[in-house]
């Protein structure tokens, strides 16, 4: 470094990309912690649905004890499911909603189904088909959340935070979980399993996050690209200038927004149609669109199939079945596993994703996973009875296999919050270009619940022994772990590093061949950065060197940036 001046270096980010300091203020920080708020809304949900489920008189309210064993695992999993089928439609509604009305606006009006569809569980505890009704009327609103909120982040967010930003996401789901879990808890405490109606106090929690969250739009600007998108590129310029706390002249913000005019005209006129039919058309015939697809779909597919989400869902139920003796002690267990997922995800967004980038991360995360469900399915294939047996005591010298196995789920939550519940949501956000952005991760959130759904119907079936229908716990876990190591396989030679680069520049990914985007996309992308910015500085009249304030010298191309 000339005269011995070092830059400073920020442990949060991949790659320096010289952004100006003022752009990471308060109203950046604001806006995605608003939208970010998004992700409890799954979370509240996941952490507690078993807990009020398995509330004696929730139960009794809906004659569960008059139902057989496996008649009593079909309904728990369809009351817990149903969101999950809400969520399948309003995943698809989404992308009609966030093109149409805007960000901000299709904010507002999944709160309002999210309210109202809690609105009828808690009225009608008492009618199982009300039940169901109400929690897919839920699920329209929660639906929409990784829709909306992801893809609203990763448009505001400078390149070099935006795994950061968007994994504020998935914080809030774990910050729902926590709280929901906690409340579960709390309630079971404080309140017990006999007082009437006693489980519409921590269903309240819905509510609450979602007046929040609608409160909160009030006092945010649409997203810029979106404008941009909608020919307001003026009121565009004013809300970047205001987000990044620049002035609208600033050459930051003017070269910002000229990247997405530039990108979006593009975009414009590789167009195959107007229509919805020219968009998918784009999405499935244009190779490098299709590979993304595939990408952001196969994440969804592998990630839910590794178990995870349903070891959160049904987390009480299994520290049950792996030792853990009473309602309340199983609650409590599930209230510290989710503050390790909470703790997880919090670490991956702020010293992971942005630092060794998106890919490493996700590996990290799913090589924890597949150790902790091996693990555990290596446990109960070695205690069969667990799960199958009635009344079955442990036997003494089985005791710390059975720590080691719950220790695992803790590992196993670890593992999936750094690693595919952090991705599914990023990724998902910052692969397509802005004409097809919102259908395509509508898309991929649509598979994201079917199997979410799929998975959270079957899991409590799966765990009955063979003879009931199900595989047996051991045969669930072993499955899971096959999933996991799959996944990560297919991560490993598949899915490109996209950390560091502007939601313009991620085409240069995908202009290369197929099989050299996963293992040597970022490098040979790099290359080829390299090669169009010494043609733009060429334009700009040549190669000439400027120095920066700290001695360094810059390209033309900077300099005149």
């Amino acid at each position: 470094m000339a005269g011995g001046v070092k830059k400073p270096v920020n442990i949060f980010k991949l790659k320096d990309l010289n952004e100006p300091k003022g752009i990471f203020n308060w109203r950046l920080w604001f806006a995605v912690v608003s939208f970010g708020l998004l992700g409890a809304a799954r979370g509240v949900d996941e952490g507690l649905i078993n807990g009020a489920f398995n509330s004696k008189v929730f139960q009794h309210s809906i004659n569960y004890e008059n139902y057989s064993e496996t008649e009593r695992a079909n309904i728990k999993a369809n009351v817990s499911a149903m969101v999950q089928v809400g969520s399948i439609a309003g995943a698809l509604l989404a992308f009609l909603v966030c093109d149409r009305i805007g960000r901000i606006w299709a904010t507002r009006q999944l709160c309002v189904l999210w309210v109202v569809g809690i609105a009828i569980f808690m009225g009608h505890g008492n009618n199982l088909n009300a039940v169901y009704a109400g929690r897919f009327i839920a699920g329209l609103g929660v639906g929409q959340t990784p829709v909306v909120g992801p893809v609203y982040i990763a448009e505001i967010a400078p390149a070099s935070i935006r795994g950061l930003c968007t994994c504020i996401f998935t914080g809030a789901v774990y910050l729902g979980i926590v709280l929901a879990y906690f409340t579960n808890y709390g309630t079971q405490v404080n309140i017990g399993d006999t007082t009437p109606n006693r489980w519409l106090l921590p269903t309240s929690l819905h509510i609450i996050f979602a007046g929040l969250i609608f409160v909160l739009t009030f006092f945010q600007s649409e997203s810029p690209r979106f404008l941009i998108k909608q020919g307001k590129h003026q009121e565009a310029s004013k809300i970047m200038s205001r987000l990044r706390q620049l002035p609208e002249d600033h050459e930051y913000v003017v070269r910002e927004i000229a990247e997405i005019r530039a990108s979006h005209e593009e975009e414009m006129e590789a167009t195959m149609g107007s229509s919805w039919t020219g968009v998918l058309k784009e999405m499935f015939l244009i190779p490098n669109n299709a590979y993304r697809l595939y990408l952001a779909l196969t994440v969804q597919l592998l990630s839910q199939w590794s178990g995870a989400g349903s070891i959160t869902l049904y987390a009480p139920d299994l520290f049950a079945l792996l030792g853990i003796e009473g309602t309340t002690e199983s609650l409590l267990a599930s209230g510290v596993f989710g503050i390790v997922k909470f703790v997880s995800a919090i670490g991956c967004a702020l010293f992971l994703v942005d630092v060794i980038g998106r890919k490493r991360a996700l590996l990290i995360g799913i090589t924890l996973q597949a150790i902790a469900v091996t693990y555990i399915a290596g446990f109960l294939t070695a205690t069969p009875e667990l799960g199958t047996v009635d009344d079955y005591v442990l036997p003494h010298y089985k005791v710390g296999p059975s720590r080691g196995a719950i220790a695992m789920i803790y590992v196993s939550g670890a593992g999936w919050a750094l690693g595919w519940n952090s991705m599914q949501y990023l990724l998902t956000a910052e692969l397509f270009p802005l004409r097809i952005r919102a259908v395509s991760t509508s898309l991929a959130m649509t598979l994201h619940f079917a199997n979410q759904y799929g998975n959270a119907r079957a899991v409590p079936v799966l765990l009955l022994p063979g003879r009931s229908g199900g595989i047996t716990p051991a045969g669930t876990f072993w499955f899971f772990a096959g999933v996991t190591v799959v996944g990560g396989i297919w991560v490993w030679f598949f899915v490109p590093e996209t950390g560091g680069r502007s939601l313009e520049s991620m085409n240069r990914l995908f202009e290369l061949p197929w099989y050299r985007i996963g293992l040597h996309g970022n490098v040979d992308a790099d290359r080829l950065d390299m090669v169009i910015d010494e043609k733009q500085v060429d334009m700009l009249g040549g190669a000439a060197e400027h120095i920066d304030e700290a001695g360094e010298k810059r390209t033309s191309r900077e300099a005149h940036v």
